[in-house]
Order: C-alpha cells, then structure tokens, then sequence
C-alpha cells in the first residue's frame, strides 16, 4: 500500500457520518451521535441524553450506548479507508460490554485505537483476507467519570 495519503477533515467525516445514519443505518440516524474527534489515533462522539436515548429509568438505553460504541469504534474504518483511497468491507463480530454505573447525563464515547484499526487495514491489503481486530471504547458522563467499557470486535476486509 502507498505511503501516500490524502487529508480527511473533521467536517467531512460529520457529513459522511450524517449521511450513514440517513441512509444505510437509521438507528444512527435515530440516536444522533455528534462526532467531536477524529484523527490517526482517536475518534470521539457524544450522545446527548434526551427522549429518543433514555429508558425507564432516565439513564441512557442500552441500545443507545451501543449506538455510540459502534460509532467510534467503527470511524477509524472510513477514515483511514478514505485517507488510502480504497474501499472496506467493515462490520462488527463481537461486542463485550461493561456497565459500571448508570449513564445519566450526556456520554462521550471515546476510541484511542486507531493505529489498531490502520494496522488491520494494512495487512488485510496486503493479505487479501479479512482481519479481525478487537477495538477498545471508553464512555464517560459529563463528570469525566467512566460508565462503560466495551470491547468492540472488528472485522475488515480492504478491497
């Protein structure tokens, strides 16, 4: 694969990820992940918490901390695949998740595994196989506390 690659900005990213959830996931369209971080080493998204993301209780849904775990486990993928001008077959094949305490204010779902995801990526270019690679996500409330953990397991194929 070339050394050579082309910038990616922050707006372009919000834009494709707008669009993911408009067209081809609506549940991220639904949740609404904002993405406030992108680069070679971390993605950032927040979900607010509101109508569409709380349960019963008025903490986050499980559905919605998945949605955000998903998110920013998931951009490195169309990052660096934008950055190497090739198309990947992304999806996810394993999620494990810690709860440690309710999530009731808006969470930041933090991935700092992005030169993770850019190795996969490489030697799936230079294998032709898909490589699956474990991702780990931190969600944090408003307090900068931890409310979850997950361990997202991604599998990509660079085409």
């Amino acid at each position: 694969m070339s050394k050579e690659s082309k910038e990616v900005s922050l707006k372009s990213m919000k834009r494709k990820l707008f669009l993911l959830g408009l067209v081809k996931i609506p549940m991220i369209g639904y949740v609404k992940p904002r993405l406030i971080q992108l680069d070679e080493r971390e993605a950032a998204v927040k979900i607010r918490l509101r109508r569409r993301t709380k349960n019963h209780l008025n903490s986050m849904y499980f559905g919605a901390l998945a949605v955000g775990a998903d998110v920013a486990a998931g951009l490195h993928a169309f990052y660096f695949a934008d950055r190497m001008g090739k198309k990947v077959s992304f999806a996810f094949k394993g999620m494990n998740a810690e709860f440690i305490m309710r999530a009731e204010s808006t969470i930041v779902f933090v991935s700092e595994d992005g030169e993770k995801v850019n190795d996969a990526m490489n030697r799936s270019f230079e294998q032709g196989e898909r490589i699956n690679e474990p991702i780990n996500v931190i969600a944090k409330n408003d307090k900068n506390e931890v409310v979850a953990r997950f361990e997202m397991i991604v599998s990509v194929k660079v085409k």
